[in-house]
């Protein structure tokens, strides 16, 4: 189980990151309540990161505005083997891992940047069993039409071995996900790399996300 799964308030940037908490038995009842008030259980902040990075992201042909972008990094105990609490069932550690929430700040009508860190998460020793080594896994952008949880919420991420080769990532969406798949309450779009692989129908009516990620300099 993780140590220090933070929830977004109801709302997870990507859906594709499956955020354990932590376990509910004494003597970590306290972080997992903690955890469950969406905070961030035994997990503490770095509170003087110095490896900063910039997380620039464009869009083309929005099908309309955005009330809500937020970026998000996302973090991961690379040693959770050796550090983590081990779970009874099956004898071995679980996952431990935080996701961390970011400013994006519009820059232009099409254009917003945000400040994330390497170096985030504090390394502690958690369980008695050694300091765990916090990692970033990578990064990403949430956009969501309102503040309405029924939106559609359109989703892209790095992962780290994208981020270092500085390669950008662009996805498309179809536009007619924008505001929301009535049948779908919360749906999250991840979107495409390739537009060609949408159906014919669709891919004249797509709308893309661009993400770049820079190191920013001291």
């Amino acid at each position: 189980m993780g140590v220090a799964h933070r929830a977004h308030r109801g709302r997870p940037l990507l859906a594709l990151l499956a955020l354990l908490p932590l376990a509910a038995c004494s003597p970590y009842a306290d972080a997992e309540r903690d955890v469950d008030a969406g905070g961030r259980g035994l997990a503490k902040l770095n509170p003087a990161p110095k490896q900063a990075y910039e997380l620039v992201l464009t869009l083309k042909d929005a099908p309309g505005p955005f009330a809500i972008v937020e970026g998000v990094a996302q973090y991961d105990a690379s040693n959770y083997a050796d550090c983590g609490r081990i779970l009874p069932a099956t004898g071995t550690a679980g996952r431990i891992t935080s996701q961390e929430s970011f400013t994006l700040r519009k820059i232009g009508e099409n254009e917003y940047r945000g400040t994330f860190y390497l170096d985030r998460m504090l390394d502690e020793d958690y369980y008695g069993r050694g300091a765990c080594h916090w990692t970033l896994t990578g990064v990403g952008a949430m956009l969501r039409a309102t503040t309405g949880e029924a939106d559609t919420r359109f989703l892209t991420f790095v992962d780290k071995k994208r981020m270092d080769t500085g390669s950008q990532l662009t996805r498309y969406y179809p536009r007619a996900d924008y505001p929301r798949i009535e049948e779908i309450t919360g749906y999250g779009a991840s979107g495409k790399e390739d537009p060609s692989s949408y159906r014919a129908d669709l891919r004249d009516a797509l709308f893309s996300t661009t993400t770049t990620v820079q190191k920013l300099m001291p």
